[in-house]
């Protein structure tokens, strides 16, 4: 039998890499090796991003930009998953002929039916059916010492300017032996660092509890909750023989449970890095977005974090130009940012949505004042930054090496524990050898707004050398225009 080639792009948030490495081990279950060219495809797969105005343009131009290998490469399949066929299927499949599969954002195992080629072409199903578990296959991309692990999928928050509960469906957590299940395997294929991800990781376990409850009251058998909340998952996970580092990523700002915070404090291999989107600073906008609370438990979320948690890295997410922002709203979110002094925040443009609750707001941001601010915002926080970075000159930090850099193949990259992957900056490697995978001890010699520079000290045999980490599957995994465009810290 001739060999049998796919082709992936992966668009979008890391939640949406997770479910492309997902599609990635049901291929290679069924014996379909990743090309990375896609003229080289006989099925060619594009998982798509549908959350704001140009992360949609972004994926339908990658769409009809693939279904153009119909016609001039080996490509007898275009299957197009994710969020955009989930919340325009009806549209999509009118629209783009070129398109033979439509999967939605739940639908990654139904892959499987497509390659074997007795799939209808509408396979997009309910978003709330799914959640990845240990048991579905998965490859891992890019560096293999370093894995995103997603623990519930949905959210149940009913922000103004956020369609995600409709694309995504509502909270459903992982239990925590499965999450541990699938952390062990990431280690035992090479994994050092786990980054755990939801769209509430906050609220994990909340629906399992509720759903235990429920179950006791109806006199039926059920599993206990999860031992406490988060913070017992998260310090199941960082026990796991061979993980050197854990983070945290999208909390939300409520009360922090006081285990999590001891946890980020002192657990060893918890590394104190928090990733909470803010959103705003300006009561009114606050209450305009729905987040549920206002602008004096963010600071004393800010300011307990600051004082309990040593060497924190505090990484957030702001967005401007939502309906009603005044100058005055804009201007107490640039005071806040000068306050907080965070070492890494984005700004998103907001998008107008049609199915978001901002949508039938009035007293809308002309484009052009909603950019300006943002210009501004990033401006700032730039500053912040690059002051930050600079006052690493001198320290020494332990590194993880990730491979060569996109600049120079003969230099090095890698992170510190406050540098997240593909969001963060990194630690380019001026002098010495390191390979893949290494956990190396580095001085840092220069530090510009985005990117420090180090040079190993521990050039002898002695202390920790991990192996060469294998090399990843290659695998085409684009990031969305407006990811690209607020890449600043």
């Amino acid at each position: 039998m001739a060999e049998r080639k796919i082709h992936f792009v992966s668009l979008g948030c890391v939640k949406n890499r997770v479910d492309t490495e997902v599609m990635l081990g049901v291929a290679g279950r069924d014996g379909w090796r990743v090309v990375e060219e896609p003229d080289e495809a006989e099925v060619i797969v594009v998982n798509t991003c549908g959350f704001i105005g140009e992360a949609k343009k972004e994926s339908i131009d990658t769409i009809f930009e693939l279904a153009e290998y119909k016609k001039i490469g080996a490509c007898q399949k275009l299957v197009v998953s994710g969020c955009l066929s989930q919340r325009y299927p009806g549209e999509l499949a009118a629209q783009m002929p070129e398109v033979d599969h439509f999967l939605g954002s739940s639908d990654m195992l139904k892959l499987e039916q497509v390659l074997a080629g007795d799939a209808e072409r509408m396979l997009v199903g309910n978003p709330a059916d799914w959640v990845v578990r240990a048991s579905d296959p998965r490859v891992v991309t890019q560096s293999r010492a370093s894995a995103w692990l997603k623990i519930a999928e949905g959210c149940d928050r009913t922000c103004a300017f956020c369609v995600i509960p409709s694309l995504r469906g509502k909270q459903r957590s992982r239990t925590a032996d499965d999450v541990v299940a699938e952390a062990e395997r990431l280690v035992a294929a090479g994994a050092i660092e786990l980054n755990l991800i939801s769209q509430d990781t906050v609220a994990w376990g909340r629906d399992l509890n509720r759903a235990s409850r429920n179950a006791g009251a109806a006199g039926e058998a059920s599993e206990p909750g999860p031992a406490g909340r988060l913070a017992s998952l998260v310090r199941r996970v960082a026990d796991v023989p061979g993980v050197r580092w854990v983070r945290v990523f999208y909390l939300y700002p409520e009360t922090l449970d006081d285990e999590l915070v001891e946890l980020l404090a002192q657990h060893p291999r918890v590394v104190p890095y928090v990733d909470m989107p803010l959103q705003h600073a300006s009561d009114a906008m606050l209450k305009r977005m729905r987040r549920g609370h206002g602008r004096d438990r963010q600071r004393r979320v800010v300011e307990r974090l600051r004082a309990k948690v040593p060497g924190l890295t505090f990484r957030t997410a702001f967005i401007v130009g939502h309906p009603g922002e005044t100058a005055a709203d804009f201007n107490e979110l640039c005071a806040f940012v000068e306050w907080a002094r965070f070492e890494h925040a984005v700004v998103f443009r907001y998008s107008d949505e049609e199915t978001c609750a901002a949508h039938a707001m009035g007293d809308k941001v002309p484009a052009l004042v909603s950019a300006n601010r943002a210009r501004k915002l990033l401006a700032l926080q730039r500053g912040i930054a690059r002051k930050k970075n600079q006052a690493l000159m001198g320290t020494e930090m332990d590194v993880l090496v990730e491979g060569p850099s996109e600049e120079h193949e003969l230099v090095m990259k890698g992170r510190h524990a406050g540098q997240a992957p593909e969001i963060d900056g990194g630690v380019y490697l001026s002098e010495g050898e390191a390979h893949p995978g290494e956990m190396r001890r580095v001085r840092i010699v220069q530090a510009s707004d985005w990117d420090l520079v180090g040079e190993l000290t521990d050039l002898s045999e002695a202390g920790d050398r991990r192996p060469k980490a294998p090399a990843p599957r290659r695998v085409s995994l684009k990031m969305v225009g407006a990811a690209r465009e607020t890449r600043w810290q």
